[in-house]
């Protein structure tokens, strides 16, 4: 109160907003040429001649920019100061009324130079011009040249869309607008005066003012309006912004779909509670049944909820119906137990170790030496209420059952004739006990595993696709695993181990059944598949890759390798089961040979990614490029370019082109930091 004292209100001032000119009226600054006084005293004549000269030349005529010989007029360029007006006006007070015009525009005028740039332009031809005369005078007539016409090919949308953005462009359109000669009205002028009235109001009780009268909300909303970038970014669907008062005003099963797609795992009494007491349980069953599974009592939601018919791995790019069909595996895997072995859903699903965590963490916490358990404990009370919808469960969960067994070349395992017969939480066994029954099942199995191998390398020399390649033996290293999991799960269940269930009868992607019958030892494919057409498949893979990519890390070809799976029908006989020997046996004998790169010691690239092979014979005019390359890369980390150009011309000759170099390079090699590396062995 004391502050409104010290300020009293001195006028009011009645405010009028006048429309007749709110289209038309701009702060006047488009591009236009003003006159120079060249009869003041304080114009240089003789620098105003010079200039005009040095941009028109000698010579005057309808293309010059001084007609008079003498710069006689500036030229001012205007630029838009804001792409905004609607806040600005311009105002007129007049009989103690104050009249406001919305202005359609603001532009901004500034000097222009350009005069300049052409004075350097024609000062450039002259000596060009002087140059020719010169030669001409001093040597003979040269003789007729041949040359050689060529043809711009077409140009693309998009090279089209880069060019009229350009700059260049820009300039020269500017350029080449015509001026329009403007008649201007002075201060005084009676048009001037005539078209100044339109800047009041044409009545202080007409229709024009109706705008100014509003309610204090309306006239508040007027002054601050909303951002139409805050109205876009409101979620159409909860999110951690989102209350739950909105939430209940969308349909129930809208509500469903979103609690579920939020949260994921949920037990039904916690839905029940966040749809409010008086929803009512039967539609919530009806709906819920629509988006999500039941895996021991708790509702888990659908994965083509969470992934989209278009969508794809943010890690890996694999299409949504890999990464479905995963999921599914994974929670049909927590129907027949508590527990999960991540490098299990690994093996089966083909997945990169990216996109097997975020499955495993939707609804599993790891655990210390036992791998993922289900994150919610077992709802029996709703499988005892509910024996209807768990019955229809089951139903489901065969279904997907049979459809993960065609897809993944799974054992036929039946799953319990009811949920609520799931076994109970599992018999903790300590590691120190999993490791002595794994030295037993070991002992016992040695005799039968070295009469297999010395068998199976016999079928290997013998073999006509592997047949002039020796294999070097050396153990085939896991793939590398994020360090936050790798003591959790350092000491799970190896495959050796007995063990009920599907978790334990995998051994590169074969079930243990039959591997213990030595039958996919080596990851070759059991009985019933063909050996000689998986290693016609793996070949064609192989050749088909390197032709198109020359240099790979092992690393990088397991993770084509696994693409390609997903891309093919299920029952393939891809999928009988690859193991990284296999792979690399194939790679050899496709003609490829494994480069030794010299790794730092510090480097941090796993066994998989210090393994490179190199496609050394392709049928091309760059083999023997590729190997004199590849041979510097045997004993460099890393080159600089001019060594590898000066190496490539020693070997191959001096008439190597540019082009030529830059194709190997571009085949075989990656530039980082001023150096080449041969793809996939640069750690940036």
């Amino acid at each position: 109160m004391a502050n409104e004292e010290d300020d009293p209100v001195v006028q009011e001032i009645d405010v009028y907003l006048a429309k007749s000119l709110a289209e038309k009226l701009y702060l006047f600054q488009v591009e236009l040429e003003m006159a120079i006084d060249t009869l003041n005293p304080n114009y240089c004549r003789s620098k105003g001649e010079q200039i005009a000269l040095n941009v028109d030349g000698a010579c005057a005529d309808e293309t010059s920019t001084y007609s008079s010989k003498l710069m006689d007029k500036q030229t001012f360029c205007s630029s838009q100061t804001t792409s905004n007006t609607s806040r600005y006006a311009a105002a007129l007070y007049r009989q103690g009324e104050l009249h406001l015009t919305p202005l359609h525009g603001i532009l901004q005028l500034r000097p222009s130079f350009s005069y300049l740039d052409k004075a350097d332009a024609k000062h450039r031809e002259r000596e060009a011009a002087n140059e020719a005369g010169d030669s001409s005078q001093d040597e003979a007539e040269e003789d007729v040249k041949q040359i050689t016409v060529r043809f711009s090919r077409p140009e693309s949308e998009q090279a089209r869309q880069r060019r009229v953005q350009s700059y260049e462009f820009l300039q020269k359109r500017q350029a080449e607008e015509p001026w329009v000669q403007l008649h201007y009205c002075g201060l005084r002028d009676s048009r001037s005066e005539h078209e100044r009235q339109y800047l009041l109001c044409q009545g202080s009780s007409g229709v024009e003012n109706t705008e100014l009268v509003k309610s204090p909300s309306e006239y508040l909303m007027m002054l601050m309006p909303p951002s139409q970038e805050e109205e876009k970014d409101k979620p159409v669907a909860p999110s951690n912004i989102l209350s739950m008062a909105q939430l209940r005003t969308l349909p129930l099963a809208d509500q469903i779909k979103i609690l579920m797609k939020n949260v994921k795992v949920m037990p039904f009494a916690n839905l029940m509670s966040l749809l409010g007491p008086s929803v009512d349980s039967v539609a919530v069953l009806r709906g819920i049944q629509k988006v999500a599974m039941l895996v021991q009592g708790n509702w888990v939601v659908k994965s083509d909820i969470l992934y989209p018919k278009d969508s794809s791995s943010p890690h890996s790019g694999v299409p949504a119906e890999v990464l479905c069909r995963g999921r599914d595996f994974v929670m049909w895997k927590f129907t027949q137990s508590r527990w999960v072995v991540r490098k299990e859903v690994a093996t089966v699903t083909k997945l990169c170790a990216e996109d097997v965590k975020d499955l495993l963490e939707h609804m599993a916490i790891v655990r210390i030496n036992k791998g993922w358990e289900f994150i919610l404990p077992h709802d029996r009370e709703f499988i005892k209420k509910h024996p209807d919808v768990v019955q229809r469960q089951h139903m489901l969960w065969t279904g997907i059952q049979a459809k993960l067994e065609k897809v993944y070349n799974l054992v036929k395992e039946a799953i319990p004739k009811k949920l609520d017969e799931q076994p109970g939480p599992a018999v903790l066994v300590s590691g120190e006990q999993r490791v002595q029954v794994a030295k037993s099942k070991a002992q016992q199995n040695h005799a039968f595993l070295e009469r297999e191998l010395q068998r199976r390398k016999e079928q290997i020399q013998a073999s006509t696709v592997m047949g002039g390649v020796r294999i070097k033996e050396e153990p085939v290293s896991e793939e590398g695993e994020d360090e936050d999991e790798q003591e959790a799960e350092e000491e799970e269940p190896m495959d050796t181990m007995p063990s009920s269930g599907l978790s334990n009868r995998l051994a590169n992607g074969l079930p243990t059944g039959r591997a213990a019958g030595g039958d996919s030892f080596n990851g070759h494919p059991p009985p019933g598949c063909s050996s000689t057409s998986v290693a016609r498949e793996l070949g064609a893979f192989v050749k088909a890759t390197f032709q198109r990519q020359f240099v790979l890390t092992l690393s990088e070809l397991k993770r084509l390798f696994n693409l390609h799976l997903a891309s093919l029908p299920p029952g393939h006989t891809l999928f009988s089961g690859i193991s990284d020997r296999m792979l690399q046996d194939t790679v050899l004998a496709a003609g490829c040979k494994q480069i030794l790169v010299p790794f730092p010691p510090q480097t941090a690239a796993s066994p998989d990614e210090q393994k490179v092979f190199a496609l050394w014979e392709s049928g091309d005019m760059s083999d023997q490029h590729r190997q004199v390359l590849l041979e510097i890369f045997s004993k460099n980390y890393r080159v600089r370019r001019n060594l590898i150009q000066s190496r490539l011309t020693q070997e191959c000759g001096e008439d190597l082109s540019k082009q030529e170099v830059d194709k190997v390079l571009k085949d075989c090699c990656v530039s980082y930091g001023g150096m080449w590396y041969l793809k996939g062995t640069v750690q940036s």
